[in-house]
């Protein structure tokens, strides 16, 4: 299930976020201070253009989405997720809820959001969550190098289009 985040999930998003096996396939790979993370946090929470969901697993709070440079004009959406790791790995609850995360943030991304296109970038290097993308619909469309932790990694940008005959006003 997802749910609209609340200020009591902020410590949580960033902790998640700083697991060494989130921020190993994150576009920003720093550990996240409590200060960065609450600038964020107070710059996000009343934005328009963003939405930060809370995704429950057996109703505890395990994975985050984050819709990004919402646009409900033109219906279009950047997002991303991450997972508490090491809640859903004591639970062996982690490739469920990963596969669950994804389909849920789409069906909200098509149903709630009524978004036609949703856009994300992934690692070259993230193979698991490429496959992923692929059986969820998304359309690899371009690949850039950037300097990622003092690295040049390839960056691919992805797609999911929702089918024209699919298409609806958002329900909210």
């Amino acid at each position: 299930m997802l749910r609209p985040a609340t200020d009591a999930d902020q410590e949580n998003v960033r902790t998640w976020r700083n697991h060494d096996e989130v921020r190993a396939v994150s576009l920003t790979q720093h550990v996240i201070s409590a200060d960065e993370h609450a600038a964020w946090w107070a710059n996000t929470k009343d934005n328009p253009s963003r939405h930060v969901l809370i995704y429950e697993r057996g109703g505890v709070p395990s994975g985050v989405v984050t819709f990004f440079d919402l646009d409900v004009d033109a219906k279009t959406s950047w997002w991303g997720y991450y997972l508490d790791n090491d809640g859903l790995t004591a639970r062996g609850e982690l490739l469920p809820a990963w596969i669950q995360i994804q389909r849920e943030a789409v069906k909200y991304a098509d149903a709630e959001l009524g978004l036609d296109s949703l856009d994300a970038e992934v690692l070259e290097i993230n193979e698991g969550v490429r496959r992923f993308n692929k059986r969820n619909g998304f359309t690899e469309l371009e690949t850039q190098n950037r300097e990622i932790g003092g690295e040049n990694v390839a960056v691919i940008h992805v797609r999911r289009e929702r089918p024209r005959t699919d298409r609806q006003e958002p329900t909210s």
